[in-house]
Formats: C-alpha cells, structure tokens, sequence
C-alpha cells in the first residue's frame, strides 16, 4: 500500500468548459492511462496540493482510490497554469508488478563534507536534481544517492557516479558510455587559495 491515496472520482464531462468547472469547483480534472482503458477522472485540488509538497510524492508509487477500487498508478505529467500557483491537469499511468516503469527520481548529494575538496574550502554545484531510471515497481527508490566523499577539485560527478539499487538502471546509460552526462562540479570559489 503505497503512503500516498489520492481520492478521485469518474467524470463523464470532457472539454475546456468542463474543466473549467471543474476547476472552479476545486477539483483537478486528469487521467490514468496505462494496461487498460484510459480513464478520465477528477481528483480534490486540496488534496492534491497538499500531497505535491511532500518530497516523495513525484518519485512514488501513488494509490488512486477510484469509485471503491484502488490503483497503483506513478505521476506522469502535471500540467500547471503559467503564473498561478494551480494544477490544470494531471496523467497518472498505471502500473503492474511485472512491468519496468520508466521515472525521474531525485538525487541526494551526500558526504561532500567529508571529502578533502571540501576540506580544502572547495564548493559543489549541482547541475542535475533528478535522473530518469528504469525499474520494477518493486526496486523503486525514492531518491538516488551521489556519494561525494572522495570528488577532488575540478571534477566532475557523472550519472554513472551515482548508487543504484539492485534492479534500477539509469535510462541514459542504457545508450552507452558516451551519454554519462554531468549532474555537478567541484570548483575553488573566487578567491581561495589553489
């Protein structure tokens, strides 16, 4: 049972007009598509918004309770209004246990502290906060971490830097060597001794 339930309920009503009521009426209107039909559904704003703020949320697998029947679903897409703070929609997609599913999940850069680059008054600077991976629901982490402990000044941290659990595989090292890209830096601030 995933720790995030989200409530949401059928909707027959499709279009601008009936998302706009929707909307009006505090409701997100979405979608779950994925082994069977798509669905098109109607989930609490509230709900939503509160539950968007939790770290784990984007990364998780979420439960829709629809009509009495639960759902394991991931986040696919959210689309959000240009300069209000509001969802206009969202597209979960469904999941099954035997099939590989395809997510971004946050890195967590860690022990950078402990390494003598930082010892050294160096810096890091993080160019990438999420990576795309591939797994079973199963081996779905959370957060990827990036063990920083032994960077030296001037190097850069590469995807293939990063812990994977058992059964997870980073998307862009599928394509070979030549796509581990930088997700950061070490570099010496302005003004510091080399």
């Amino acid at each position: 049972m995933s720790k995030f339930i989200v409530n949401a309920v059928s909707r027959a009503d499709q279009g601008k007009g009936a998302s706009r009521r929707l909307r009006h009426l505090g409701m997100v209107p979405g979608i779950i598509y994925g082994t069977e039909t798509p669905t098109a559904v109607s989930v609490i704003g509230k709900d939503l918004y509160r539950m968007l703020l939790e770290d784990g949320f984007y990364s998780s697998i979420l439960t829709v309770r629809l009509d009495g029947n639960d759902t394991a679903v991931i986040i696919k897409d959210l689309q959000r209004h240009p300069s209000k703070p509001v969802v206009l929609h969202v597209d979960f997609q469904r999941i099954a246990d035997d099939q590989k599913i395809k997510i971004q999940v946050p890195l967590n850069f860690i022990n950078f502290e402990k390494s003598a680059a930082s010892k050294a008054a160096a810096k890091f600077a993080a160019e990438a906060s999420t990576a795309e991976i591939l797994c079973l629901p199963k081996d779905l982490p959370e957060v990827l971490d990036v063990d920083l402990s032994n960077i030296e000044m001037g190097q850069i941290a590469h995807l293939s830097d990063i812990i994977l659990p058992e059964g997870v595989e980073i998307v862009a090292l599928r394509r070979g060597e030549d796509h581990d890209q930088g997700i950061g830096y070490c570099y010496a601030p302005r003004g510091a001794k080399k």
